[in-house]
């Protein structure tokens, strides 16, 4: 099976997000911590958060980008229990046993977004969307891939030719 994984291609997470994840770990959209959250409303990291964050699953910070990994059955069920674990203690599940599906739901959805080339690198963009008829505040989210430009895409600026071709 094939799941997002925090990479990190330069220093910036480390500046722009509050808690940044860490290289290497497991990680999934995050984007329950944002339901009913005025995007428009938020500032400063945490908008750039909204904006853009995977959520690790470790740490529970937030990435810019994940690559495609295959991740084994052992593994994905520890993701499992760690999101479990966190629905029931921050967001309100009344019990570990009750947000197992929940969990369970979030960790099918990532592996369903991770559904390319290993390796591939994915990003998240969310954004405010039209508030829900009760007045509740709601956001578009995309998964873009990442494609990486190949050498061949340039114009080539020297030649390599052997010493006998003179």
């Amino acid at each position: 099976m094939k799941f997002p994984r925090v990479i990190r291609l330069d220093a910036s997470d480390l500046h722009v997000f509050e808690q940044p994840a860490e290289v290497g770990e497991w990680a999934v959209p995050g984007s329950f911590a944002f339901i009913g959250v005025d995007g428009t409303a938020l500032t400063g990291k945490t908008k750039i958060a909204f904006a853009s964050g995977w959520l690790g699953t470790q740490t529970w910070g937030r990435a810019s980008l994940v690559e495609v990994a295959e991740i084994d059955e052992a593994a994905f069920h520890a993701v499992i229990e760690r999101l479990a674990q966190l629905f029931a203690s921050a967001y309100g599940a009344p019990s570990l046993v009750e947000a197992l599906p929940a969990a369970r739901a979030e960790a099918e959805d990532a592996a369903a977004l991770a559904d390319h080339k290993t390796g591939t690198l994915l990003a998240i963009e969310r954004e405010p969307g039209d508030p829900e008829p009760d007045g509740t505040a709601s956001f578009r989210e995309r998964v873009r891939l990442i494609t990486p430009q190949r050498a061949t895409d340039h114009a080539r600026i020297w030649e390599i030719t052997s010493d006998s071709e003179e």
